[in-house]
């Protein structure tokens, strides 16, 4: 049998890929997982929105983010200068995190975008489209600019009892930032190669099925290769491809055991140091920053802070250890909620840095000397290190492994394909 096919990416079902029509979209017959749509806008709308969004990220980025008064002085901050203070400050583990997620992952991200819909649009195909594609894949997890964003709010609400806060030109450009990242992020590298397809620039391989040979599929570009063996290359963008990532939950235990470690300093020890003239030194943990802000009436930023410091974190180990434990053999319906649990912590994972930006941010903006000063502390170092961790062990963890081991009337022998099963969005 000889087609054009589709892999879904969290239970391994093969699809026929049909055509659809504008806004349409087709779905995993097996798990329910989208595979992919038909947008309403093409390479030429799309890249009007990416350029849109490199203008105001450099809007953000060189414009101050606030300015602050206090004790008759004045204090203003952009990102970087946040992130500069931080390593002045004696982190640079947190400067180069919050550097790596606040800014040069999105910035990544956008260039490389218009850089494939500029010749996207035109019917060409991009040069280093292959590595490109895959620099997206890899980036796109680490652009954090909503978060940021959040956290800059959350700040803006600390300084409330300590200074006058002026929010400044570089917070509304981080707001509408923060709106186009959130659009932009429905284009991932597959659907870079979809529009690439349906621009003429690139075309999708026909394969054909047969049960010596397994469906190897790409992440990046979506193609399925049939190889005998369990790894190989994908047949369009050459990108490294297993069958089953190996080993994934020796890995994924070890990362997480890891996580699980630096979560308990990373709560216990203080995120932050303010030191005033008046008030001498306080340290301050995640939960006491929490409580602070509930103290000043914000219960609202309070709640969306233990969420995204305390649940998010636990919820995501949480998570993880019962995917790592589960039994061997499971039903469909407990491997659908399997994967509904496994695509929240893909979907959770970066909001737990909010915390990080939160520190850098008030390390930058109060900096009156011995008058009034925040510094962080090992605490943050700590936490920013649990959010990265918890995420590479997402990453590590093969979601398709356990529907490997369910017997339905779905999946057929020798991996023959299904049809797809549209609906509209």
């Amino acid at each position: 049998m000889t087609g054009n096919y589709i892999a879904c990416h969290h239970c391994g079902q093969l699809h026929e890929r049909s055509a659809l029509v504008s806004g349409q979209r087709a779905s995993c017959v097996r798990c329910g997982t989208i595979l992919w749509s038909q947008g309403v806008l093409n390479s030429s709308a799309w890249l009007a929105l990416v350029l849109t969004s490199l203008i105001a990220f450099i809007i953000a980025n060189v414009m101050p983010v606030g300015t602050i008064s206090a004790v008759g002085l004045k204090s203003s901050s952009t990102f970087l200068d946040a992130v500069a203070a931080t390593w002045r400050a004696g982190y640079p583990s947190v400067a180069i995190m919050c550097f790596a997620t606040g800014f040069l992952m999105p910035l990544l991200d956008i260039l490389i975008l218009a850089w494939l819909l500029a010749f996207s649009r035109k019917g060409q195909r991009a040069p280093g489209l292959n590595q490109l594609s895959r620099w997206l894949h890899v980036v796109r997890p680490w652009a954090m600019v909503p978060v940021f964003m959040l956290g800059a709010l959350v700040a803006i609400v600390k300084l409330a009892d300590m200074a006058s806060l002026t929010p400044g030109a570089g917070l509304w450009a981080y707001a509408g930032l923060t709106f186009l990242l959130t659009g932009l992020s429905k284009l991932n590298s597959e659907r870079i190669w979809l529009l690439a397809e349906q621009d003429g620039a690139v075309k999708n391989l026909p394969v054909t099925i047969d049960q010596a040979h397994v469906p190897l599929d790409c992440e990046i570009c979506g193609q399925v290769t049939m190889s005998a063996d369990s790894e190989g290359h994908c047949q369009r963008c050459h990108h490294h491809v297993h069958f089953r990532k190996p080993a994934h939950r020796t890995r994924t235990l070890a990362i997480l055991l890891t996580a699980i470690i630096l979560y308990f300093p990373a709560n216990l020890y203080p995120v932050m140091v303010n030191t005033t003239v008046l008030g001498g030194t306080s340290s301050h943990t995640i939960l006491g920053g929490i409580l602070e802000l509930w103290n000043l009436g914000s219960w609202d930023l309070a709640l969306i802070v233990f969420i995204a410091s305390f649940v998010v974190p636990l919820t995501k180990i949480v998570i993880l250890g019962i995917l790592i434990g589960r039994s061997a053999h499971g039903s469909r319906d407990t491997m659908m909620r399997y994967t509904r649990m496994y695509q929240t912590v893909e979907l959770i994972g970066q909001w737990s840095m909010l915390d990080v930006f939160v520190v850098i941010l008030l390390t930058s903006l109060v900096s009156f000397g011995p008058l009034m000063s925040v510094t962080p502390a090992i605490g943050a170092a700590a936490f920013g290190m649990v959010v990265v961790v918890t995420m590479i062990a997402t990453m590590n963890f093969d979601i398709r492994k356990g529907w490997d081991e369910v017997d339905d009337d779905i999946e057929q022998p020798g991996y023959q394909p299904a049809a797809t099963a549209p609906t509209f969005s």
